[in-house]
Formats: structure tokens, sequence, C-alpha cells
């Protein structure tokens, strides 16, 4: 069953690391493999990571957008997530760390990556920064 992307006039989406931009107008793709897909909503660059949260987001979602389950990305990310743990005094966002980090053990970036979103909805930074 393909995957229908609705977007919208100038909405991006990287599809296996190809940036794609809609048009002037409201626009479909079917997707009728599998891919690497991520919103421009979801992008993260480096000059956005401010703390450990969104360093944890940006490590995952370059292994993702990579396709990558081993090598130096997973390296690093490995090591963010492990600063994340050390750095943290909720047990909540402990537990969280430690299932993205089974998640990237057994090959499922893209739950990783989900992981960290609802990581990110609960940053006490984030919060302020958007109220």
């Amino acid at each position: 069953m393909p995957l229908k992307l609705s977007l919208k006039p100038g909405e991006a989406v990287v599809v296996n690391g190809a940036v794609i931009r809609n048009g002037e107008r409201r626009g479909t793709l079917l997707l009728e493999t599998r891919a690497r897909i991520l919103r421009e909503r979801d992008l993260m660059f480096p000059e956005q990571v401010n703390d450990v949260y969104d360093a944890v987001y940006f490590a995952v979602m370059q292994l993702y957008l990579a396709g990558e389950s081993e090598g130096p990305l997973y390296d690093n990310c490995i090591s963010v997530l492990a600063d994340a743990v050390e750095k943290t005094q909720d047990g909540q966002v402990s537990d969280a760390i430690l299932s993205i980090t089974r998640s990237l053990a057994v090959g499922d970036i893209y739950l990783a990556l989900g992981t960290c979103r609802k990581l990110l909805q609960r940053n006490p930074v984030a919060e302020a920064r958007s109220g």
C-alpha cells in the first residue's frame, strides 16, 4: 500500500536524502516503496541544537536521514545518548533515552526518532522558547 503525502504550497520533504519542494499549489505524492521520509517541520539544523534534548534528536535524525545503523554517525549518536543519560535527573527522561537506545540497537531508527519527538515535547527549554 503506498504512502500518501499531502504537501502545502512550498512545503518540502526529504525522501532518501533528496529534498523535494512542492510548487505553488497543494500537491500529493504517492510513495510506492519503502523510503526514509522526513517533513520539513521535523528537520533540525546544527544551529538549532541548544540543549541535550535537541542534541539527542539531531543525532538520531542524522542517522535516520543517512539510513545508517553503524559507523561514525551511530557512534556519535550513542555518545550523545550516554551524555544525555548522565545529565538527566528525571526518571521518565532516562527511560525515554533507554527506549531510544534499544530501538537503535535493533535497527528501528524511525521508532527511535518518534521517541525523540516525544522527548522534545517534554523539554522545558523548548516550552519556554515556544511560549
